[in-house]
């Protein structure tokens, strides 16, 4: 019950300004939409499909959801590694695997380690929430993961180049499309827009 209570605490007390600081470039992730965007001030400029839990949301330690709520981008782990190369305890292997290798479900080509923000997803880097790469990739676009946000390896290679650590990252129970919409991209610039208004009106007091 207190799990539930706090993911529903993430979903109606979340504000504009909680992602705002940081949101010049940020990534929104949909759990209905199994979706992800790339937004950079206010327009989306890539989007992948994803795979989140397949036991819905939550932050319990041994929940396997996927956390909800504000996010950051803690580390970036297996730049240049190739496609396919597989990880674990976030060291590569040495062992490749192809897309759909049978029998096989490691985390594959690079690793974005999540860090929670809010009460909602606190427990998100202790748990080892990441975006990563998945061979199972037949299943992306539906709940299939463990708590993590699996990706194609080749959407997640570009993802990983195009998110710098400390780049926020949204996990919404929203369609994309309204969460990007709700984005407070546009309370940033609405908030520039009403700094510059103000000093427009200083300098012509003077």
């Amino acid at each position: 019950m207190r799990s539930t209570v706090t993911v529903l605490s993430c979903l109606f007390l979340f504000t504009p300004l909680l992602f705002a600081a940081e949101c010049d470039r940020c990534a929104v992730i949909s759990v209905p939409d199994q979706r992800i965007a790339i937004v950079e001030n206010g327009a989306t400029i890539a989007r992948f499909s994803v795979s989140t839990s397949r036991y819905g949301v939550g932050d319990g330690f041994n929940s396997y959801a996927t956390p909800v709520g504000d996010m950051e981008i803690a580390g970036k782990i297996g730049e240049g590694a190739p496609l396919g190369a597989v990880f674990r305890n976030r060291r590569m292997t040495g062992e490749i695997l192809p897309p759909n290798a049978s029998g096989r479900d490691p985390i594959v080509t690079r690793i974005l380690w999540l860090r929670g923000l809010e009460a909602c997803n606190a427990n998100a880097f202790s748990r080892n929430i990441y975006i990563h790469g998945t061979p199972v990739e037949y299943l992306i676009g539906r709940p299939a993961s463990y708590g993590c946000i699996r990706m194609r390896s080749k959407d997640i290679v570009q993802l990983f180049n195009l998110m710098p650590v400390g780049a926020r990252v949204q996990v919404s129970q929203e369609p994309l499309h309204r969460a990007i919409a709700a984005l407070p991209v546009t309370a940033r610039v609405a908030l520039n827009a009403a700094a510059n208004d103000n000093r427009l009106a200083s300098n012509s007091r003077q």
